[in-house]
């Protein structure tokens, strides 16, 4: 399976854009962003768990990065809320769950093999700095190599200057409506900006979304 795997071009999804599919496990459903493999694959997914789902204990043979936009996720290692950040490293394992029900957006298959950090992040318990430009803040999540993932709160109004993407960049709206000028992305739209792309970004509303740099192949990988 191939979903957005050029990644020389430009992608959106916004809300409506992408049917949910059912998963191997019952109660849990997926909207697939980009993919390429089955159901063992590179990819970038949102996944909604119904109240007393549950996934078979697997492991994560290219790591496993995600951020959980509603309810409550859970595993043998803890509850994470909403706004909680989780890296597990190439090679962790586990058995998740939910009582109440959650929406997480997940990234597999992506960790480099030196990458091997494991920790969470509640980020609405923690401080955003200012940012590049006025009106703009961030919460850094993690950097390694040239990949940086952080938050960034955009107040209404702000814009930010034309720049360049090496190595690309990925977006979600987790809230309000971003834009640049090539349209408008509500909250639970996700794009990807391919290397070397540019764009000029601002916030009419104010905006908080995740963003991910320096991660994408600079070679082509086309859909087939």
């Amino acid at each position: 399976m191939r979903i957005n795997s050029d990644f020389s071009k430009r992608a959106v999804i916004r809300p409506g854009d992408v049917d949910w599919v059912p998963s191997p496990a019952a109660g849990v459903e997926r909207m697939m962003l980009d993919r390429i493999g089955d159901e063992v694959a590179r990819a970038t997914t949102i996944v909604r768990y119904a109240p007393n789902s549950s996934f078979p204990r697997h492991s994560h043979d290219g790591g496993e990065e995600y951020i959980v936009l509603d309810g409550t996720f859970s595993d043998e290692s803890g509850d994470y809320t909403a706004g909680t950040y989780v890296r597990n490293p190439i090679g962790s394992s586990h058995s998740p769950f939910t009582k109440d029900g959650a929406t997480i957006l997940v990234k597999l298959h992506q960790f480099d093999v030196d990458d091997k950090e494991q920790f969470s992040i509640d980020t609405k318990a923690q401080r955003f700095v200012p940012g590049p430009s006025p009106g703009l803040s961030v919460l850094s999540l993690h950097s390694f190599g040239t990949e940086h993932t952080a938050l960034v709160k955009w107040e209404p109004g702000s814009q930010h200057g034309e720049h360049r993407h090496w190595g690309g960049e990925e977006i979600f709206v987790l809230d309000g409506v971003f834009s640049d000028e090539h349209g408008d992305y509500p909250k639970g739209t996700w794009l990807r900006n391919p290397h070397l792309s540019t764009h000029k970004p601002f916030s009419k509303e104010g905006a908080l979304i995740l963003v991910k740099t320096g991660h994408l192949p600079q070679s082509n990988e086309t859909e087939q």
